[in-house]
């Protein structure tokens, strides 16, 4: 009995932590400038990058369109992640701007909640915001919960600063929880999520 209650609790926490994020993003639509990508653009490159998927990232894409508008950069990579308890992410992709700049980046982090499992994922990321490319090499905090077993696909928010990234998930793998974290981005790998 206790379980439903406690996933509940974890779900009413979740949602109350996007809801501040979320109220930001009401502020942020804008109408599409050369400088960012449209939609259709961040489709066709996750249909090349994601595969059989790709339905499920339009329709994610277009929802967070609506609520945060067009992002002017995005990554394109994979990560791992475990946690019972405690947790580790990391990830590795490239970073594409607007103007044509491309970076290869790594991502790390710790979570803590409760969560238990561990995927495997490609992820797109929609960067919004980003003044520079070393602007990105930074903390971005957030709330994150997972729900599935096998396969999934998730999206979520993270911020730092005036700038906010949304990855957008695609995973293999079993995973249940609410974890709270960050992701840091580096310009060369490390083992170290701190």
């Amino acid at each position: 009995m206790r379980s439903p209650k406690l996933l509940l609790t974890l779900g009413l926490t979740l949602i109350l932590g996007l809801f501040s994020l979320t109220a930001s993003a009401q502020s942020r639509q804008k109408p599409a400038n050369p400088d960012t990508f449209t939609p259709n653009e961040l489709v066709d490159s996750g249909h090349q990058f994601f595969g059989s998927v790709s339905r499920g990232l339009a329709m994610a894409i277009q929802d967070v369109t609506k609520k945060w508008g067009h992002p002017n950069a995005y990554i394109l990579g994979q990560e791992a992640s475990g946690a019972f308890i405690g947790g580790l992410r990391y990830g590795e992709g490239t970073l594409y701007t607007r103007n044509g700049l491309k970076q290869y980046v790594f991502w790390q982090g710790p979570s803590m909640g409760f969560d238990a499992g561990g995927e495997g994922a490609r992820t797109m990321m929609l960067v919004y915001d980003l003044r520079n490319i070393d602007a990105l090499f930074q903390r971005f905090g957030g709330v994150d919960g997972s729900a599935y077993f096998i396969g999934g696909f998730g999206v979520t928010a993270l911020k730092a600063e005036n700038m906010i990234i949304v990855p957008i998930r695609s995973g293999v793998g079993a995973r249940l929880g609410v974890n709270i974290g960050y992701l840091k981005f580096t310009p060369k790998a490390t083992w170290n999520p701190f």
